[in-house]
């Protein structure tokens, strides 16, 4: 339990105090200022400085990512399955919103956070390799998906170009394969490189914190749970039980990466979902709700998780 009073209460403090100034002296230009500010400059350092000096085997750790990625393309199965079974004539672009809603875990601006409080700076590549997947792999499975289903199947070429340019637009994406790149050239880094990530990259977690409560201050308070509260047990429960279930049978993992890959499963559903919807003019309502409805369910699960994993 002392854990919950030294990490969890103070990583969701910050979140409540985000919603707290978000409610009074902030607006929701606060919320967009800070989460750009995190998403350009703190976690790109975060990132490249992370990838550029952990062990090459470190980072290819395929059970790890077997365990994450299997059991979020099997939620994401689920979410597309469910969803239509649910409303058979929502179509296939709405299906595809659900099922990233289910299955998209908030890692860079939650998970990273909460990495740094539970385990130091030390210990984030399980959240820097999650970070990349969700922003390659489900971003772009997302991508493909809408773009197919307003095409018709006949869009498949333009889809992947599109997503060949989010890609290289992608600040997380960009700086994770710098460093990377860095790392596999051998070169130590420069002190000066190191300092200037290092006291950038301070600032990511309580800033990516604080964002999230300004972001959910301004989201309207009638939760609709008869439409999105599904996808809540989705996200926080069957997504890190199944991920438990392959790490048991078919991708072992040692106590830290367990309860690292159980921790980042059970994140609540990112933000990035929410760009997804308004950039397609899809179900953003809905996916606005089920942000909030997911990251207020997520702290007795994350708190739990941290309780039985966290090395404290």
């Amino acid at each position: 339990m002392q854990v919950v009073l030294d990490v969890a209460l103070p990583v969701f403090a910050i979140i409540i105090a985000g919603y707290a100034g978000g409610r009074t002296v902030l607006g929701q230009e606060a919320s967009s200022a800070l989460s750009a500010f995190v998403y350009w400059f703190a976690l790109p350092a975060v990132l490249l400085l992370s990838m550029a000096r952990q062990p090459l085997s470190d980072i290819f750790n395929l059970s790890f990512i077997g365990a994450f990625l299997g059991s979020m393309l099997m939620v994401y199965a689920l979410g597309w399955l469910l969803g239509w079974l649910k409303g058979r004539g929502d179509g296939a672009e709405i299906n595809s919103l659900q099922a990233l809603n289910a299955s998209f875990s908030n890692t860079g601006y939650m998970g990273i956070p909460l990495f740094l409080a539970a385990y130091g700076a030390d210990q984030l590549l399980p959240a820097i390799i999650a970070t990349v997947i969700m922003s390659v792999v489900m971003i772009g499975l997302a991508v493909i998906a809408m773009e197919m289903a307003r095409s018709h199947g006949a869009g498949l070429g333009r889809a992947l170009a599109d997503v060949g340019k989010a890609l290289l637009r992608n600040p997380l994406i960009v700086s994770s394969f710098a460093g990377l790149a860095w790392n596999l050239a051998g070169l130590p880094v420069p002190q000066p490189v190191v300092n200037f990530c290092q006291l950038l990259g301070a600032a990511a977690g309580p800033c990516a914190l604080f964002a999230i409560g300004v972001f959910l201050a301004g989201r309207p308070l009638e939760l609709a749970w008869r439409q999105v509260g599904w996808l809540v047990p989705l996200k926080l429960l069957v997504h890190p039980l199944l991920a438990w279930l392959l790490i048991e049978t078919v991708f072992p993992l040692d106590r830290f990466w367990t309860g690292a890959t159980l921790l980042l499963a059970a994140l609540p559903t990112g933000a990035l979902t929410f760009v997804m919807a308004s950039q397609y003019k899809v179900y953003v309502e809905r996916t606005s709700q089920v942000i909030l409805l997911s990251t207020i369910a997520s702290v007795p699960v994350l708190s739990v998780i941290l309780v039985l994993y966290a090395n404290r």
